[in-house]
């Protein structure tokens, strides 16, 4: 494996992350929207990131290893991430501290929250650049857009 095709994973994986964050940017610009705009514009956001997986991921998974290869592995990612979520201390800020007890502060919780939630993405990143499926790039162009997306419309929640 060529050194470039890590490091275009690594830059991949970066945008995608720090989309987020320049999501929440235009919030300091914008004026409150309704809740029935807002959650129709978070539903469009989760759609692209679906349609990103379902197109981008799931169908070149099932040519490279068959579907219940797919299946199996759906099953294991969705497992580990329950695991992970209930035996590892974090915050979500609408709904409190989750996991076992922490004496840790709130802002390491919320930090290990936020890693829980882009792991998998990452993960997904890494993997597509790992193989050789450089036409993951539009995968992680569509995340990028989702993750800004996302970004921008969970702090107008707020």
């Amino acid at each position: 494996m060529s050194w470039d095709l890590i490091w275009l994973g690594c830059i991949a994986s970066l945008a995608a992350g720090l989309a987020t964050g320049a999501g929440a940017l235009p919030v300091l610009f914008t004026k409150k929207i309704s809740d029935r705009l807002l959650d129709v514009m978070l539903g469009f956001s989760a759609g692209i990131m679906l349609a990103a997986t379902s197109f981008s991921l799931i169908v070149p998974a099932i040519d490279l290893g068959g579907p219940w290869i797919v299946v199996v592995g759906i099953i294991l990612g969705a497992l580990v991430l329950h695991l992970i979520d209930r035996f590892v201390p974090h915050l979500h800020p609408a709904l409190g501290p989750e996991g076992p007890p922490s004496k840790m502060s709130r802002v390491w919780l919320f930090v290990i929250a936020i890693t829980i939630h882009n792991f998998p993405e990452g993960l997904a990143v890494g993997v597509s650049f790992g193989v050789g499926n450089v036409s993951a790039a539009l995968v992680i162009l569509s995340w990028v857009f989702g993750r800004y997306l996302h970004g921008y419309f969970y702090v107008l929640k707020r």
